[in-house]
């Protein structure tokens, strides 16, 4: 006799509702943009076809802004890819649009896509349900000086490569000029290899353009000018030198450029009416620095000097002035800002505890400019020199560069938004006062396990 089977006494339970998100920006577009194409997707309801591709010259993109238009569409999302968003973004923003720059990292952590929907689609989704924020972009006067900074980067980055030509040259013919002037680009140096190149291979003749301030003796340069001049190598240093002496000039005309875009900017404070104070620190020009007073501009475009923060000189100043603007209103405080420029600790938390701390990896120039402050300040007898060792000591080198980099940063940031100077303090005064913030912490633990901390009495011997 076959056995009954049981049926389950449990009903199915009923599927869950799926609740539609409420739409926060009806007027929502979404872009997804390539080199040879932008599609573009609107709502339903304000277009027979609601996704259209588009051309990437300048009157197709003409055309996809007056079709938005037509739209009513009064935001626009698209997503940060290489440089093909510039221009569309530019564009758009100059017709009057709201455009949000998003962060790709930022659509690949929202689930739930179908694998009809186009990105265009979906960005516009996110977009017109909230769910995707702009990433920052200085406003266009600071971006057109952070533009010209970056090339000048670049063209100081092609320079140096013609440098190292001419020291291979010089190794080569075994002239180790290298070896008795710290640069041979200096005056001393540029002296010698103008000669060299023009035919001139006597090393006491040369070593006779030493300029007074050089360290090493005529005797010693004359040595190191005794070489080998091979035709080949003279010739790769002859337009080794060439090349160098065009990307300086190069620089020169950008130096120009990034003068004329400081007018630009709207100035803080009159430098006639309110001088710079002095600077106080010694031997600080950059030998790569514009040929202009980048302080002043500084000085005058924000209202308080940069360049007073230990660490910081004219050109690591600009560059991270040129990458986060003036504007300090776009971060709610100190850590927002820290945060966004990715050195405050991302903590991964479940169930109340801390699983592990790390610091997100980033390209901001300005966080590459802040790291290099706080190896320099490092070596400095000042409190954030003495704040660097001291996490040195405690962490390490690279936690110590990050601690003292988030530190600086926040000097920066308050120097921005309250308009405050920035008042120095030396390394002796920073050691006492962390000795009494470590007394008051001993006398806190000990009252708390119900102890009393008492100095100790030191005789001194007679």
């Amino acid at each position: 006799m076959k056995a009954r089977t049981r049926q389950s006494s449990r009903q199915p339970l009923p599927r869950p509702k799926v609740m539609a998100l409420p739409t926060l920006n009806p007027n929502a577009a979404g872009l997804d943009i390539g080199s040879a194409e932008i599609w573009a997707a609107v709502p339903a309801d304000r277009d027979a076809a609601p996704v259209r591709p588009f051309g990437t010259f300048t009157p197709d993109l003409n055309t996809l802004a007056d079709w938005l238009r037509a739209c009513a569409i009064t935001t626009v999302a698209m997503e940060s890819t290489g440089v093909y968003w510039i221009p569309i973004f530019e564009l758009l923003e100059s017709r009057g649009f709201q455009v949000y720059l998003v962060n790709a990292r930022h659509l690949k952590n929202v689930p739930g896509r179908k694998t009809d929907v186009l990105d265009c689609q979906w960005i516009q989704y996110l977009h017109s349900v909230g769910l995707l924020s702009g990433s920052f972009r200085p406003d266009a006067e600071m971006c057109a000086l952070r533009a010209y900074l970056r090339h000048r980067a670049n063209l100081l980055e092609c320079r140096a490569v013609h440098i190292q030509h001419m020291q291979k040259a010089l190794q080569q013919m075994n002239v180790q000029l290298t070896q008795v002037l710290s640069d041979i680009t200096g005056e001393t140096g540029l002296a010698i290899l103008r000669k060299i190149v023009a035919g001139d291979r006597d090393p006491v003749a040369l070593a006779q353009l030493r300029d007074p301030r050089c360290r090493s003796t005529e005797e010693e340069i004359a040595k190191a000018l005794t070489g080998n001049y091979r035709p080949e190598h003279v010739f790769a240093l002859k337009q080794a030198l060439a090349l160098y002496d065009f990307y300086t000039m190069q620089l020169g005309e950008c130096d120009t450029e990034i003068e004329r875009q400081y007018r630009v900017l709207k100035p803080v404070v009159d430098p006639e009416q309110a001088p710079l104070p002095p600077s106080t620190k010694t031997n600080s020009h950059c030998k790569n620095a514009p040929d202009f007073d980048v302080r002043r501009q500084l000085y005058r475009v924000t209202g308080v000097d940069l360049t007073a923060v230990d660490g910081l000189n004219e050109g690591t100043a600009q560059i991270i002035l040129s990458e986060i603007g003036t504007d300090m209103s776009k971060w709610r405080t100190d850590k927002h800002f820290c945060s966004w420029l990715h050195l405050a600790p991302h903590n991964d938390i479940s169930g109340g505890k801390i699983l592990r701390s790390r610091i997100l990896k980033g390209r901001n120039r300005a966080v590459l400019a802040l790291r290099m402050a706080a190896q320099s300040v490092g070596r400095t007898q000042t409190a954030l020199g003495a704040y660097y060792r001291r996490m040195h000591t405690k962490f390490g080198p690279e936690r110590a560069v990050v601690a003292t980099a988030h530190k600086i940063a926040r000097i920066i940031y308050h120097m921005l938004k309250d308009g405050t100077p920035y008042q120095a303090m030396g390394s002796q005064e920073y050691e006492e006062r962390q000795r009494e913030r470590d007394l008051r912490l001993l006398k806190h633990r000990a009252a708390k396990l119900g102890f009393i901390l008492a100095p100790q009495l030191v005789e001194v011997s007679k």
